[in-house]
């Protein structure tokens, strides 16, 4: 209901118990018809309403301000009191025109003028019936128009449905009055009161609270039934918004209701614990403020500290949110801003550490000793992101520890092997349950120190999914110019890593990141000889077992011809994690016998050796002689290390097709079809009969069929095995091979020289024939890997035919015709 239809009410009843008013406000069916019945001129004076509508039989007090209206009020209340009024379309008009008013009108009378306390005058008129107007005779001094009158139409004989649909609009009604504030319960007994269901019609639209638009709408309706369900819409509709608000205000005074609840208990548990000395709560915002008083931050940090921590003071404690805040602050104070350990700049002392805790490695110890060179001289210095590659094993991770021994540094690991998620590097925005800072600033928070030494394990085994990509992340961290501004989501602040030393390790290359691998100092670690293994065992591996099963040093004694024994047979890699564990066990057998006091030799054999681990693991791949064509020893290389393999080729009857076995890959096989053409196209050269590739097929196996194999590198020895399988000739004895071939017969340079030299002295070769590029690699090799070994270093195949192959042929040679 509008605010309108509450004055008119009040006015109402006053009006009634007035002995000389001269209107009943609820009118019954008879005094609608003497309405219908009222004699209307043709012309009428008209007077415009804002904000609202008269309906007919409605009564309703209007204030009348504008001089026209006043002029015509007055003039017409001395006369027959018979006006005519119409909504203007846009109230906030101070003096509207014709064409500004709707064409649809109610005719009112003119019942009683007030004049009000505060100087202003008020009417109340009473609708009669609807006109429309058919045109304007004046505008001064007032508007008059002629007019047609309407009549509203209602079903004639009783109607079940109109019925229903009053009787809807009276129950609507009196829930509005109920549901709303604004409307006094009194309003119920009017409309319980009115008889009349066309009144009842009008009085509803004329005082409910809908747009003004929309009361015209109604009014301009000339059937009664049509108008109650247009006006059974507007009520449901302010129904439902009446019951929306309703609920709004009663969960709004619940929440309301149980905060105040809980802000005087808070205020009271305040009051106690200051009579008893003090809030906690303020104890603990005090204890920040002293805390971050003492941190290097930097200007815009420490702004930031201060702003969560007056966000903190805020929050009440009993919230998850406070709990959140408390764990940023507290991770922001245990962050080691700028706070450094100082650098031992004794050079000789770092290079004693570095050796004696790790056996060669020259190439990363120099490195180490370089830098810390310049940081003496200079003072100050980005760090180097160093990236170890290298066989498992050969002490990659470890030797992090002893770099940082040797620059008195702390040390931290972090291991990245199957890390698939961003956030492990970059951390949770701290708005999320459970949020925490990358792994990056995890261990810094741990190390308590923002220059450790940070090593990286495993950066080639970084995956990717969905999660996102953290080998993109890590570019950040890894980049020299970049990470002296690290950005950690749950931070939100940048942090400075340049000062840190970052060593990476991997066990290849090739799938690290192109953009990451960039952004390193790569230096290759490789394998070691049987001799430097046999010196790690006694200086570190063997001391080692002794002190974890309670050995003392004289429990056994491994000599070095045993000691290379046991490399020999039991252990084949690169590194000497495997020699560890073999170590482990002959250890753990000598301490059971020791414990239950049984007699031993301590003077171990390679008998006692056989007798605790058994028959040998591995059988090395041996030289085999030459006294087989088409049997050429070449050098490969795997992630344990170099290794020798053997070509096979024969020649059996056929069309000239090519066979290929060994459980080899694309690139191998290629090379092999390679090898085969350029033995073709030169076959007048080697002074080989043409005719054989028309007449004999061609098989060419690499044992080991179980274990696959590929690359390029084994080009040489197949175009070698190949020649020797036609010719018949003797391979030069103790001679291997590896070098990748083209169709022009160009020797091309490959990788894994260091391992391939190794495997080489394992298997007593004595010759090896490579690349002329590859000289370089084998110039950087210390003298010691070298010794015993020959190499003939060549452009092109025909030098490897005439290195490898000899005049004299096998025994049995066969004939190719």
């Amino acid at each position: 209901m509008s605010q309108s239809g509450n004055i008119m009410q009040k006015r109402f009843f006053s009006a009634a118990m007035d002995e000389e008013a001269d209107f009943i406000p609820l009118i019954t069916d008879e005094d609608e018809d003497s309405l219908s019945k009222t004699e209307i001129p043709d012309t009428i004076p008209l007077l415009p309403l804002r904000n609202t509508v008269l309906f007919p039989g409605v009564v309703i007090p209007i204030s009348v301000g504008r001089d026209k209206s006043m002029k015509l009020i007055r003039d017409f209340y001395k006369k027959d009191r018979i006006i005519g009024t119409v909504a203007q379309k846009d109230p906030n008009l101070e003096e509207p025109v014709f064409k500004d008013l709707y064409m649809t009108g109610t005719v009112a009378q003119i019942i009683r003028i007030l004049e009000m306390p505060d100087g202003s005058t008020s009417v109340i008129i009473q609708g009669k019936k609807r006109f429309a107007i058919k045109g304007l005779v004046s505008s001064e001094p007032y508007f008059l128009v002629k007019i047609k009158p309407l009549l509203d139409t209602k079903p004639t004989k009783k109607n079940d449905e109109f019925e229903a649909i009053v009787g809807s609009l009276k129950d609507l009604s009196l829930k509005i009055i109920k549901l709303s504030t604004n409307i006094p319960p009194e309003t119920s007994f009017a409309v319980k009161n009115i008889e009349s269901s066309s009144f009842l019609i009008n009085f509803i639209s004329s005082n409910s609270d809908i747009k003004l638009y929309e009361k015209q709408r109604l009014l301009e309706i000339g059937d009664l039934k049509k108008r109650g369900i247009a006006l059974l819409e507007y009520l449901s509709r302010e129904v439902q918004m009446l019951e929306l608000k309703l609920d709004i205000q009663t969960k709004t005074k619940i929440d309301l209701d149980q905060q105040q609840r809980e802000y005087f208990l808070h205020q009271q548990m305040k009051t106690i614990q200051d009579e008893l000395g003090g809030s906690p709560m303020e104890q603990e915002i005090e204890e920040l403020r002293k805390r971050g008083q003492k941190k290097k931050w930097s200007k815009e940090t420490y702004h930031v500290f201060n702003k969560e921590v007056d966000k903190l003071q805020r929050l009440n404690p009993a919230t998850g949110e406070y709990s959140v805040q408390m764990n940023y602050l507290q991770t922001l104070l245990d962050l080691p801003w700028k706070e450094y350990t100082k650098d031992n700049f004794d050079l000789k002392r770092a290079q004693r550490i570095l050796d004696k805790d790790h056996f060669g490695l020259e190439k990363i110890k120099d490195r180490i000793l370089e830098h810390l060179a310049v940081l003496k001289l200079k003072g100050d210095l980005k760090s180097p992101i160093l990236c170890l590659i290298g066989p498992p094993g050969v002490g990659k991770t470890s030797l992090g520890k002893s770099v940082a021994k040797a620059l008195n540094r702390k040390y931290v690991r972090m291991s990245l092997g199957g890390l698939h998620d961003e956030a492990e590097i970059r951390g949770h925005r701290k708005t999320y349950i459970g949020a925490m800072p990358g792994r990056i600033i995890q261990n810094l928070k741990k190390a308590k120190t923002a220059n450790p030494v940070f090593v990286l394990d495993e950066i080639d085994k970084v995956g990717r999914d969905f999660h996102g990509d953290p080998a993109s992340a890590l570019l950040e961290v890894l980049d020299p110019e970049q990470n002296n501004t690290f950005y950690d989501n749950f931070l939100e602040i940048e942090f400075d890593l340049s000062k840190v030393l970052f060593i990476a390790t991997a066990n290849t290359s090739f799938s690290i990141h192109p953009a990451l691998r960039d952004r390193m100092e790569i230096i290759e670690l490789s394998g070691y000889i049987v001799e430097e293994k046999i010196e790690i065992a006694k200086r570190h591996l063997i001391p080692k077992q002794f002190s974890e099963h309670g050995l003392n040093r004289n429990d056994f004694i491994l000599s070095k011809e045993v000691m290379e024994f046991i490399i020999e047979n039991f252990t084949r890699e690169s590194g000497v994690r495997e020699l560890d564990k073999t170590i482990a066990k002959i250890s753990r057998i000598i301490a059971r016998k020791k414990a239950l006091e049984e007699e031993y030799q301590k003077k171990l054999t390679k008998d006692d050796i056989l007798r605790i681990l058994g028959s040998p693991k591995y059988i090395r791949e041996k030289y085999m002689g030459n006294n087989f064509a088409g049997v050429v020893t070449g050098l490969a290389w795997t992630s344990t290390g170099g290794e020798i393999l053997f070509v096979e080729s024969s020649l059996s009857r056929g069309k000239g097709t090519l066979t290929i076995t060994g459980n080899l890959g694309e690139v191998m096989k290629e090379s092999a079809i390679i090898a085969l053409e350029f033995i073709k196209s030169n076959s007048q050269l080697l002074k080989i009969n043409p005719d054989i590739f028309e007449k004999w097929n061609f098989h060419i196996h690499i044992p080991e069929g179980a274990i696959p194999k590929d690359g390029p590198s084994a080009g040489i020895t197949m175009a070698t095995s190949i020649a020797s399988a036609i010719t018949q000739r003797k391979v030069k004895k103790d001679i291997a091979m590896t070098g990748e071939i083209t169709l022009r017969g160009k020797v091309l340079p490959v990788g894994g020289i260091k391992e391939k030299i190794l495997a080489a002295k394992r298997a007593n070769i004595k010759e090896i024939i490579l690349s002329e590029e590859n000289r370089k690699e084998i110039e950087e090799i210390n003298k010691i890997y070298l010794k015993g070994l020959r190499f003939h270093y060549i452009r092109n195949i025909m030098e490897v035919l005439d290195l490898a192959l000899l005049q004299k042929k096998v025994i049995n040679a066969k004939k190719f015709d």
